[in-house]
């Protein structure tokens, strides 16, 4: 996976999402006028005329790093990262002193130029750097390469951690995974919930058999508020747990020491397979198909719409024709509008 220049396609590091209900640019609209769902980003951020190379250099000159925030108008996420993260004085104020801060439309049409001098557009860029989810966000080091990734929404608590991972460059060192586990330490002996009808172990992924289902592999740890809230309020609602009958689930402690037969047919323990597929926050959705290969994942804060939404766009199919998530789940969302169903994208 791609974790380096800007540049780059990056690999899907899916997740935890974050999708908007109609992506939207800024093209067309009259003066003073804004998109729906607009929301407006704090005065802090930098004016940036989108020089990547430019806006690189220039925070290295103030001791900073530069940080690209990509956004839509109407997501939800951005709003809670916007509200509930920034919102907060001391995260804003560890973010302004240690980070310049752009804010990137993943539909927008204002010309980038990339670290290559390459003119683009906001959503070519995004196209570029595999942005499926809103936010995103790209901590880039003082060379431009990406030192953390995350692929939608942190919660205030995870996304402080990565701020000091970042800021204190410890990206030098260490995987942000075992700086975050070094942060907040799992109890001794926690284990992961065990979901009823999972695979069980030890976990031969490579010999399913013929069910002919795509393999959903859901990387937890114990002592995990998150993943209880998976369980709790998500897996356990009707729609989802229809939706999870097309799959075949498999369980990995993020931290385990237990022998797993990967896709691929290695067998690897559960924390080096989770290592080596750049694994950074619990729970991780990765979704595998029939043949063992990796086609979409999830990596950060979700809530039923999107789960759902997840497996759906892999059981179907639709990953192969419709590059983008978000697309999809646009579709679904006029589709159920036009029936007369409302989607809360919070649900």
């Amino acid at each position: 996976m791609t974790r380096f220049l800007i540049v780059a396609v990056a690999a899907l590091a899916f997740a935890q999402v974050s999708v908007a209900a109609t992506p939207a640019g800024d093209a067309g609209l009259a003066p003073g006028l804004v998109n729906p769902g607009y929301h407006d980003k704090p005065s802090w951020f930098k004016e940036s005329f989108l020089d990547i190379r430019e806006d690189v250099a220039e925070a290295s000159t103030n001791g900073k790093r530069l940080l690209l925030y990509f956004y839509q108008d109407g997501c939800p996420y951005c709003a809670k990262l916007l509200n509930d993260n920034f919102g907060n004085s001391a995260i804003a104020d560890k973010t302004r002193h240690h980070f310049d801060v752009i804010a990137i439309n993943m539909w927008g049409d204002r010309e980038v130029t990339d670290l290559w001098g390459t003119a683009t557009t906001e959503k070519q860029f995004a196209a570029a750097l595999r942005v499926q989810y809103t936010p995103t966000l790209l901590f880039l080091d003082e060379s431009g390469r990406v030192v953390l990734r995350i692929n939608g929404y942190f919660a205030p608590h995870k996304f402080d951690v990565a701020l000091d991972f970042v800021a204190g460059r410890h990206d030098k060192q260490q995987r942000f995974s075992d700086y975050l586990q070094a942060a907040a330490p799992v109890a001794a002996g926690a284990k992961p919930r065990v979901l009823p009808g999972a695979l069980p172990s030890p976990l031969m992924l490579a010999k399913r058999g013929d069910s002919g289902r795509p393999l959903l592999v859901m990387f937890e740890q114990g002592s995990c508020a998150e993943c209880e809230e998976l369980h709790d309020d998500i897996l356990s609602q009707p729609g989802v747990a229809h939706a999870l009958t097309n799959v075949d689930v498999a369980q990995i402690d993020l931290r385990g020491d237990a022998s797993v037969q990967t896709p691929d047919g290695r067998t690897l323990t559960e924390r080096d397979w989770a290592r080596e597929l750049g694994i950074e926050y619990a729970p991780s959705l990765v979704f595998f198909d029939q043949a063992g290969k990796e086609v979409f994942r999830t990596e950060a804060y979700l809530r039923s719409f999107h789960v759902h939404g997840a497996i759906d766009y892999v059981v179907s199919g639709a990953y192969r024709w419709q590059p983008s998530f978000q697309r999809f789940l646009q579709h679904r969302t006029e589709l159920l509008g036009e029936r007369g169903i409302t989607v809360d994208l919070m649900n």
